[in-house]
């Protein structure tokens, strides 16, 4: 068993292209979803091999530190001889919490569900956080919950996408909101302005809705190869992908053991083995594919 544990948010800040190789839909390159709800993910490989590329472009990795890379070994596990020993970090796959959604007044809503919620609940007690919060689900698919200051109603009603709903106030959704402003969103003063907006713009819609919104109002975008010579599109070089939206907000639980090569961390154990990581210094960090276009930016922050 891990003998500790932390929690690592991302705040996505363009649109996250972790893919799940080719597709047999409408959309050639779709997204990571999660097999049996079909809520996007971004896996925990993807996780863990960001986090170790960091940490070996670090400066200490660029001067090419025999002891610096004993870190690494120790924390992620060898490069070359993987049978040697496994790495102490587990980083879990980082899970949806809330999914921007377009609405008719507020610009966005933040979207949940409380089987979203529950599952965070659940993840973020196992990881040394501890939210109580008495989840409600709308009594039917017509209705949703939003805090009592909300932007996004008018006369009682909710627009998302061309979808209408009742909106009921329930004082549970901005505690919610509060507390994810408090330990999840980030805490930079450019993030104000989102930190301001998120008690105001929260919704909790039924659960069938938000499966619904999460699988159909992803961002699909067309990209082409154009031949050099006619500036026409190469054949066969027409292709769709689909990204995960700005503004959704992931989280993934962070588990760490005793490590398997001893004397590399100090100290030299599993509380070691997550300070080396968090000392990384990580602010912001680029996952998925398409680097080179500014896809997949995400903003970090530990609990």
């Amino acid at each position: 068993m891990y003998d500790q544990a932390t929690m690592l948010y991302l705040y996505v800040e363009t649109p996250l292209h972790a893919g799940s190789g080719a597709g047999l839909g409408v959309v050639d390159l779709p997204i990571q979803r999660e097999r049996v709800t079909g809520y996007p993910l971004v896996q925990s490989s993807g996780i863990k091999g960001k986090l170790r590329a960091e940490a070996s472009d670090s400066q200490q990795g660029k001067n090419d530190s025999s002891a610096w890379k004993d870190k690494i070994a120790a924390v992620f596990g060898p490069d070359v001889k993987a049978s040697e020993h496994a790495g102490a970090l587990a980083p879990c796959d980082a899970r949806l919490l809330l999914f921007p959604v377009r609405s008719l007044l507020g610009i966005f809503a933040w979207t949940t569900s409380r089987d979203a919620l529950a599952r965070f609940v659940r993840d973020a007690n196992a990881a040394g956080q501890s939210f109580s919060w008495a989840i409600e689900a709308p009594p039917d698919e017509s209705t949703a919950f939003v805090a009592d200051n909300s932007d996004l109603v008018d006369a009682d009603r909710l627009v998302l996408e061309e979808f209408a709903f009742k909106a009921v106030v329930k004082p549970f959704v901005k505690q919610v909101a509060n507390d994810l402003v408090e330990n999840a969103l980030p805490d930079s003063p450019e993030y104000q302005y989102w930190r301001d907006k998120l008690p105001r713009s929260l919704v909790v819609l039924p659960e069938n809705a938000f499966r619904d919104f999460t699988q159909f109002s992803t961002e699909v975008v067309s990209r082409i190869r154009l031949d050099p010579k006619k500036k026409t599109v190469q054949q066969g070089a027409l292709w769709t992908e689909e990204h995960l939206p700005a503004d959704t907000l992931l989280y993934a639980p962070i588990y760490a053991s005793r490590p398997r090569k001893s004397g590399a961390l100090t100290p030299d154990d599993a509380s070691g083995v997550l300070q080396f990581v968090k000392d990384l210094g990580l602010e912001r960090v680029q996952l998925g594919g398409d680097e080179t276009v500014g896809r997949g930016l995400v903003r970090l922050r530990w609990a």
